[in-house]
């Protein structure tokens, strides 16, 4: 007598289904979002800032929810990791983000000098980073100083006018003129220190201006201050270098790059010697992006 055999289905495995996204999630990745707008908070010292920069990095879902709250704050995730932190850059609409000309006002109310101000931080990332590798290395560190950043944009100032010549162009400009061509002629004109009665350099100064921009990007954890020499001495952090990656591709740093005034070696910015003649004294070991 023959034994009947009964025949089943497989098993047919149940889709897993995504776990909800709780309100305590929300708040650990709005925290994680908070930490990032704190750019001189170091992971290394912040247990729950590293606990959570843990989780972004092993738990998907919680990253994307970290990068849908910084998105819906106008914020662009530049990378999340143990040496940068949750770094993060302000969109042009996001209410984060710092304007040129607000930042120049804070300064000064004349009107050309945020071309000034402009220049002086498009200069200190064109000297922190003078060569596409070095804004690829994550190990790279770039140092500047205020006299340096002075004296490299007024040998960039010199190239600029000499490429006038050479094309014969009236490159006298007005002040709300845009670009490079704009603003050489009033740093060149500007004086490069001046003196308060107490011995203080002018704020309105080209130093007095790149001095502004360093302490800035320090207060933005952009820079670390480093020594008093040469004006104020300073070094990148890693939020910068990625700041400036993020801004490598704008022509204004292009133009400034190819001037040719920053000649790279082993990887330390130096400055070109100065023509015969010149009095300008040149320092060795010579920004936030802004929305216009």
């Amino acid at each position: 007598m023959s034994e009947q055999v009964e025949w089943s289905d497989p098993e047919v495995p149940t889709p897993s289904v995504p776990a909800a996204v709780t309100p305590a999630d929300a708040a650990d990745a709005a925290r994680l979002v908070a930490f990032g707008l704190q750019p001189k908070l170091q992971p290394a010292r912040d247990q729950e800032y590293a606990e959570l920069l843990r989780r972004y990095r092993e738990d998907p879902p919680f990253a994307r929810l970290a990068d849908a709250v910084a998105a819906g704050l106008g914020l662009v995730v530049l990378e999340v990791s143990p040496r940068a932190g949750m770094a993060v850059t302000a969109a042009e609409d996001s209410v984060f983000a710092v304007r040129m000309g607000d930042y120049a006002r804070r300064t000064s109310a004349d009107g050309s000098d945020r071309f000034l101000h402009g220049l002086a931080h498009l200069a200190v990332a064109a000297m922190a980073f003078p060569r596409p590798e070095d804004l690829a290395d994550d190990g790279y560190i770039g140092r500047i100083s205020v006299n340096g950043v002075d004296a490299f944009v007024r040998q960039a100032c010199r190239r600029l006018e000499e490429r006038a010549e050479e094309i014969g162009e009236n490159t006298d400009p007005a002040t709300d003129a845009p670009g490079l061509e704009a603003a050489w002629r009033i740093w060149a004109r500007r004086s490069a220190a001046g003196a308060t009665k107490d011995a203080r350099r002018l704020a309105g100064s080209t130093t007095g201006i790149v001095g502004k921009a360093a302490a800035f990007l320090t207060d933005s954890g952009f820079l670390q201050r480093t020594g008093d020499d040469n004006g104020g001495t300073y070094r990148t952090t890693a939020r910068y270098q990625l700041q400036v990656r993020d801004m490598a591709g704008s022509a204004a740093m292009a133009e400034l790059l190819e001037l040719g005034v920053v000649p790279v070696t082993d990887g330390t910015p130096t400055l070109l010697p100065a023509e015969a003649g010149d009095d300008l004294e040149l320092a060795a070991d010579a920004g936030l992006p802004f929305h216009s």
